[in-house]
């Protein structure tokens, strides 16, 4: 079985799937910042006495903490189970709930008032664009995707005057809608820019 779970904004959401790919169970709260409290609970709600061979992170951008609680927990977690581990973009996850199959953009709040934006094209969500960390009036002016969704959809298309945008938070339900290659990664957080803080020179 497979394990899938994201915490990179406020959402807390998870998935089981059988090794053939059918979703089993999955669970999706919106709970801002309670993922380190809730997030083990509701995947032993999840699971039952079922134990997965595989277990899927997702690595951000988004929430700083909040991408730690799930990394850390799916190493936790792989370990216990003796489970492969990999990471999955969490910006893909959020493209993949699109109901259309044209170009889309993935947009989620950062520090800053910035966004974390990254472009997605065809129903398979494949051959993304480069990762974003933009402005919203910066990111105006270089997205072209009419469609933008996630909770920096509506900074996004208010900024730049057109568009549609969809507020949604990621779902891990979706996770195998994603290709290979973005559930495919190294099971660590993705820092679109590097952290605000640095150590003082010697």
């Amino acid at each position: 079985m497979i394990l899938a779970f994201d915490t990179s904004t406020a959402a807390c959401t998870a998935a089981l799937f059988a090794a053939d790919g059918m979703l089993v169970a999955s669970a999706d709260e919106v709970i801002g910042r309670g993922h380190a409290e809730r997030l083990v609970p509701m995947i032993a709600e999840l699971l039952g006495a079922r134990r997965p061979e595989r277990v899927l992170v997702g690595c951000g951008p988004g929430s700083f903490t909040g991408l730690r609680v799930g990394i850390a927990a799916a190493h936790g977690m792989a370990i216990g189970w003796g489970a492969e581990l990999a990471g999955f973009s969490s910006l893909a996850l959020l493209a993949a709930r699109s109901p259309g199959a044209g170009p889309i953009v993935a947009a989620v709040l950062g520090g800053h008032g910035e966004l974390f934006l990254q472009e997605f094209g065809g129903s398979t969500r494949a051959a993304p664009g480069p990762l974003l960390n933009l402005p919203p009036g910066a990111a105006a002016a270089v997205v072209t995707a009419h469609q933008a969704i996630g909770p920096g959809a509506s900074a996004l298309v208010e900024a730049r005057g057109w568009g549609e945008a969809i507020e949604a938070l990621p779902t891990a339900s979706h996770l195998l809608r994603l290709p290979a290659e973005l559930r495919s990664l190294l099971p660590r957080p993705i820092y679109p820019r590097a952290p605000d803080a640095r150590p003082k020179a010697a």
